[in-house]
């Protein structure tokens, strides 16, 4: 339901997007026609990991080995293209994940979210998530992040891993203040004043342009989908409006964000970054 309809709403505006694909969905072979029709679209494919658990971090070596590839070979039997782009689930990155990721060649790791609203994010997300055991909050304890990551850079740059240097482009969040930008908050802001969200997100764009950031911006399925798709995701940002009403804002922000920057896949932006050279300086990949 949720593939054709992204696919419509870009089409109907000329982007081409990247799409992190999680593994054990692409694994189902009854997923196979809709996920090939998002490559058919002329659109990326990028690794989500294989079961979308938002603890990689504590995953070992062997586990993400195992992780990625399964992925990877899931991906390419789905669509015909093996992914070498990453986000981890939850913004989850570690050392040894960065590490791995060099070793097998990945382009860029696209993970970091560097905003001082993690720890907010997570309070939000234990009071909405009910019936959680305590190992599973444990396993979530780092979701979304610590107050620290907001200090981090917002434009490209390279994680000196273990097995070599890795591209990192990090999810854009607004220069000097770090608060969210990406679609889903955009979208929550609206549902409480579509003015106040035009204006949040016309006050971004125009820092982005001052700061000589280049936005990458993150989607979600659920940005796409409302309480009229189903009544089960209410604690999930916007949820609560129908689908139609979200569409036609996020068609209005597009507009805005078309206007003011080229919209270019992920993979595409990456190699237009790498032929520049134009990075912070390298980061250890130390946690």
């Amino acid at each position: 339901m949720v593939v054709p309809r992204v696919l419509k709403f870009l089409g109907d505006r000329g982007l081409r997007i990247t799409w992190f694909l999680v593994g054990k969905d692409a694994a189902d072979p009854a997923h196979h026609p809709v996920l090939r029709s998002i490559v058919d679209a002329g659109h990326e494919v990028g690794n989500h990991s294989f079961h979308h658990e938002p603890w990689l971090h504590l995953y070992s070596e062997a586990e993400i080995e195992a992780e990625l590839a399964r992925t990877e070979d899931a991906i390419e039997a789905a669509t015909g293209l093996r992914p070498d782009m990453f986000r981890g689930p939850g913004f989850s990155h570690s050392p040894t994940l960065l590490a791995v990721l060099a070793r097998r060649g990945y382009r860029f790791d696209a993970s970091t979210f560097p905003t001082f609203l993690g720890p907010l994010a997570r309070m939000y997300y234990f009071a909405t998530a009910r019936g959680l055991t305590a190992e599973e909050r444990e396993k979530r304890r780092k979701l979304f992040g610590k107050f620290a990551d907001g200090f981090g850079p917002l434009r490209p740059y390279t994680w000196a891993t273990a097995a070599g240097p890795l591209l990192e482009i990090p999810v854009t969040t607004m220069p000097v203040f770090k608060v969210p930008i990406h679609l889903s908050y955009l979208l929550y802001l609206g549902c409480y004043s579509k003015v106040l969200a035009k204006a949040y997100w016309r006050a971004a764009l125009m820092m982005c342009r001052l700061f000589r950031v280049e936005p990458s911006i993150l989607l979600h399925p659920l940005d796409f989908m409302g309480c009229d798709d189903t009544d089960r995701l209410a604690f999930f940002p916007a949820m609560k409006r129908p689908h139609a009403e979200k569409l036609a804002l996020a068609g209005e922000l597009f507009g805005m964000l078309t206007a003011a920057f080229d919209c270019v896949p992920m993979g595409e932006h990456a190699a237009a970054i790498t032929a520049r050279k134009r990075f912070a300086r390298p980061v250890p990949a130390v946690g």
